[in-house]
């Protein structure tokens, strides 16, 4: 006979012990930390190193012969350049107000380098064209306005192979020539190289050679096309000229620049081989090269 007192066992009732809850540690954050903010200096100023590595490419790219100056100049810098300016400026000025106004706060410092980069650059272009507005779009300068100076064929064989720009006659109005044939500037149109340089450049006059003797000039010409910088120096064979190749530090621009020595006195032309305005470059080395002759003849 079985106890009915006697108790049994019930899987069903058997209690069950919960786990334990893991407690969560103090120091977890509530909210992951938004570290992105704090990395937008930095991502900006690699944007704005890039930027200044594309300017520094297109400037010195042609130089060195890797691009042609038409794809650093007009393409890379006039086209491209500023809207990579706008870019990375704007992009340096969200990262330096999250970096003073948002936490965590990032390097503030960055984010001014990378502002202070595309302002500069657009500085530098704002620059340059108030330097070729403030100069006419002229190529081609000399000191005797009537007969300048001529190159010789070698250098007229050294333009042809490089297409050059072709030498104007000083007599003929702009707006006749090619070049300028577009210009919407009427009043320049209906000037010639020789009214324009006569304007402009009034200071720029021909040498007179005094008490030197023609081998003492043509010695002197020949030092100072040298001291100014001017490459490939040499007399022209059966002539009384003087020429060298100028180059410019940016893009690496050649000018054809010859001296003429003639009747007791010294002229001095200097012409681009390419572009419309040269941004008064010519006048200036002319003027250089005027002194730098005088000083010479003078000792």
């Amino acid at each position: 006979m079985t106890d009915t007192n006697e108790p049994q066992d019930n899987p069903a009732e058997t209690p069950v012990e919960a786990p334990a809850a893991t407690p969560a540690p103090a120091d977890t954050p509530a909210k992951a930390p938004l570290v992105w903010r704090k990395a937008l200096p930095k991502w900006s100023l690699w944007v704005s190193l890039a930027v200044l590595a594309w300017f520094a490419f297109a400037v010195f790219g042609p130089k060195i012969g890797i691009i042609g100056w038409q794809t650093g100049l007009i393409f890379m810098i006039r086209d491209a350049g500023l809207l990579l300016i706008g870019v990375s400026a704007l992009f340096a000025l969200i990262a330096l107000l999250f970096a003073f106004f948002k936490t965590p706060r990032g390097p503030w410092w960055k984010a001014a380098i990378a502002l202070a980069i595309p302002v500069i650059l657009f500085l530098g272009l704002l620059t340059m064209r108030a330097q070729a507005e403030s100069v006419p779009p002229i190529h081609d300068v000399a000191t005797d306005l009537r007969n300048p100076p001529t190159f010789s064929a070698q250098t007229m064989a050294v333009r042809a192979e490089a297409e050059a720009n072709p030498i104007n006659d000083y007599g003929t109005p702009l707006g006749q020539l090619p070049m300028w044939a577009n210009s919407q500037d009427e009043a320049l149109k209906a000037k010639n190289h020789a009214d324009i340089i006569a304007e402009e450049y009034e200071d720029l006059q021909p040498i007179i050679v005094g008490g030197a003797s023609d081998e003492e000039a043509m010695d002197a010409i020949v030092a100072a096309m040298g001291e100014i910088g001017l490459q490939n120096v040499r007399r022209v064979e059966g002539t009384s000229n003087v020429e060298g190749v100028a180059e410019t530090f940016a893009f690496g621009f050649k000018d054809d620049v010859v001296a003429r020595l003639e009747d007791g006195q010294i002229d001095l032309r200097s012409v681009s081989r390419v572009g419309v305005s040269d941004l008064g470059y010519n006048a200036s080395r002319l003027e250089d090269l005027r002194e730098a002759i005088i000083e010479r003849l003078e000792n």
